[in-house]
């Protein structure tokens, strides 16, 4: 799901970068608030988790790779702002010091995956888990069914992305500068990978995790279904 630089016009990158800037502010001065001291340690486990399964990713057709997230997880534990702080990292990380997503499309992508997965991902948790005791099945289902809408809303957006770079960005004779992929290929591809494969591993990491937790460490869903 990573973006690489030369894929999205500078037109797009920049506008996402516009977005993101007034939502990392907004992040930080949240989880500012709002974190307890406790919580700051899990605030760089989830970065460092979410940076691990993000590189174990698989090229597919399209010029980028389908992989887990982690990012429903991390904002079950700690709130979705958290999420985003977390999941900014890792991803500036991965692109700055390993090449797998481009400098210039980190906006893009920190929108994908740190914005829409996580935000989305915990509020459809919030809504099937509702008031639910905190060791109940129904936490465990609810953290595997926001993993997975999760992941496929933000590869939805991805493919959107991509597809739409050959209708802004062509030549005179109507080759694409960037992407050359239209809708017609870019969705399907996307929303396929994530819905057949990795999907599935957001899913049953977030909700294994979640069952342990449940287990082990109970307060730490309690904390974090306050946020």
């Amino acid at each position: 799901m990573h973006i690489p630089d030369g894929y999205l016009g500078p037109g797009t990158c920049g506008l996402f970068y516009l977005i993101m800037l007034p939502i990392w502010t907004a992040a930080s001065r949240i989880v500012r608030k709002t974190l307890n001291a406790r919580q700051v340690p899990l605030l760089a486990i989830g970065a460092a988790f979410s940076f691990v399964i993000m590189m174990f990713n698989v090229p597919i057709p399209g010029g980028t790779t389908g992989h887990a997230v982690g990012g429903v997880l991390v904002a079950i534990l700690l709130g979705p702002w958290a999420a985003c702080i977390a999941i900014t990292v890792a991803l500036v990380i991965q692109a700055l010091l390993f090449g797998d997503g481009g400098i210039t499309a980190i906006g893009a992508n920190c929108f994908n995956m740190a914005v829409v997965l996580p935000f989305s991902g915990y509020y459809i948790y919030k809504a099937i888990s509702r008031s639910s005791p905190i060791n109940s099945k129904r936490r465990v289902i609810a953290a595997g069914i926001a993993g997975y809408i999760a992941l496929n809303i933000a590869a939805v957006i991805t493919g959107f992305m991509f597809g739409v770079q050959p209708l802004l960005y062509k030549t005179a004779s109507g080759v694409s500068l960037y992407c050359p992929y239209g809708l017609n290929v870019a969705l399907p591809v996307m929303l396929g990978e994530h819905l057949l494969v990795f999907g599935w591993v957001e899913a049953i990491v977030t909700a294994l995790v979640v069952r342990y937790l449940q287990s082990h460490s109970p307060e730490l869903l309690v904390e974090g279904g306050k946020s």
